[in-house]
């Protein structure tokens, strides 16, 4: 087998399978069998539409707060595919992984009938290698898309969190809340944990639960919160826990999920017992960039890779929140393959000029498709074309005053290239090997 460098490894394993999503778990089964995969840490696996990338933060920076070795496999990147495994908060090096990715191919090649694996499978198995070879006390897997059939559901998890359940990836997951809800179900284990921070959860969710024995807890029902004025209560199964500073993580919809990561940490509690101390520290130092991040200085500019209309109507919610801005302009880059009219509906009225990108790729919208919704959804102002985000957001940087605030969001692909392009003007340049891919 031919040496391969880092950007090789990446460009090699996108091109192996001929679909870029492929869901099922016999390839990614056959592979881990063939490396003899077994994992030894107690494994939090953790699914939904939104809010995924935010409860792993917030579990991993608590149970690190706590002493605990941690490793954390998640995605899509934003800048480097390196953010996608991380042992005890640090991101692995490249030579660590293109080591995986070997090990990985061998297996492939040698002992699976030279099964093809799609990008996120590959990946999925890599990081499982390297974290098989650490001493890890909890391993906290994100999964890609769905659950049922996502590469995550290939390891047994002791513990599962269903942050929510909204219409997203409908061309794999379904058209209704009840069919997308049954396959994020997935990944719940019987007699196992199963924690779900939707409030109104689908049916599908409830009797898949029912008709395999796992533990389902309900927010609202068996664990919740209330806010107070500049802190809020927790209460679930391991009783009340009052005055919680709100999470690092801006945003409304973070007290949800960071109950739901105390409810998951009351469930493991017999064995990776935290402390009070240790949760107001883990939440005060979660961090997670491109999630509602307002970034220092003038003026404003505030990162949000919302794609779909229940992240945005959350992002809404959240601007709104933010203060009065004489005039707020908008960044805005999406995939074709989504929902840009529902995305656009959500911020009705709340934009002043929209700065509309091309993104490259098979998948990205052009400007005009974009303009087309912002106009059909009688969005309000006015739209200006760019060839990409970059272009975007240096205009909209031009216009705006000091007072004003520019909003980035549709996409982690449009997120990532503004944050890059924010890193070159400041003269920190981060190697990109790989644009950030959906799974």
């Amino acid at each position: 087998m031919p040496a391969r460098d880092f950007a090789e490894w990446l460009d090699y394993i996108e091109r192996i399978h001929p679909k870029s999503i492929q869901l099922g778990l016999e390839r990614v089964g056959k592979v881990r069998d063939a490396l003899g995969l077994s994992l030894a840490a107690l494994i939090v696996s953790v699914a939904g539409t939104n809010g995924k990338g935010s409860t792993c933060a917030m579990l991993e920076a608590i149970l690190l707060a706590a002493g605990y070795r941690v490793g954390l496999y998640t995605s899509p990147h934003l800048i480097r595919y390196n953010e996608r495994v991380r042992i005890n908060g640090v991101a692995v090096d490249d030579a660590r992984l293109c080591a995986a990715f070997e090990a990985v191919e061998s297996a492939r090649i040698e002992r699976a009938e030279a099964t093809a694996l799609t990008y996120f499978e590959f990946g999925t198995l890599a990081a499982c290698v390297i974290f098989a070879s650490e001493p890890l006390d909890v391993l906290i897997l994100e999964v890609g898309l769905g659950g049922r059939l996502d590469a995550v559901n290939a390891f047994d998890a002791e513990c599962a969190v269903l942050t929510n359940v909204a219409l997203d990836h409908m061309d794999y997951l379904g058209d209704t809340r009840e069919e997308i809800g049954a396959e994020k179900a997935g990944i719940f284990r019987p007699m196992k944990p199963a924690i779900c921070a939707d409030p109104r959860p689908p049916r599908s969710v409830l009797d898949h639960a029912r008709a395999i024995g796992a533990d389902l807890q309900l927010i609202g029902r068996d664990f919740g919160y209330q806010k107070e004025a500049g802190q809020w209560l927790f209460w679930g199964r391991g009783g009340r826990r009052g005055g919680l500073a709100y999470p690092a993580l801006r945003g409304a919809g973070q007290v949800a999920n960071a109950a739901a990561t105390l409810a998951a940490l009351d469930a493991l509690r017999a064995a990776r017992p935290v402390s009070m101390q240790d949760i107001r520290s883990g939440l005060a130092r979660a961090e997670l960039p491109g999630r509602f991040q307002v970034l220092p200085g003038r003026p404003t500019v505030v990162l949000d890779v919302a794609h779909n209309p229940h992240a945005t109507a959350a992002l809404a919610e959240n601007l709104s929140e933010m203060g009065y801005f004489p005039e707020t302009y908008a960044v805005f880059g999406m995939l074709r393959d989504k929902d840009i009219a529902g995305v656009c509906r959500a911020l009705k009225g709340r934009i002043s000029a929209w700065f509309v990108c091309n993104l490259d790729g098979p998948r990205g919208a052009s400007s005009q498709v974009l303009a087309e919704a912002i106009t059909a959804a009688g969005a309000g102002g006015d739209v200006l074309h760019f060839a990409s985000p970059a272009a975007a957001f240096a205009a909209a940087i031009g216009r705006a005053s000091e007072d004003d605030r520019i909003l980035v969001f549709g996409s982690f692909y449009t997120v990532a290239e503004v944050m890059e392009t924010r890193s070159n003007a400041a003269g920190t340049r981060l190697p990109v090997e790989q644009s950030p891919k959906r799974s």
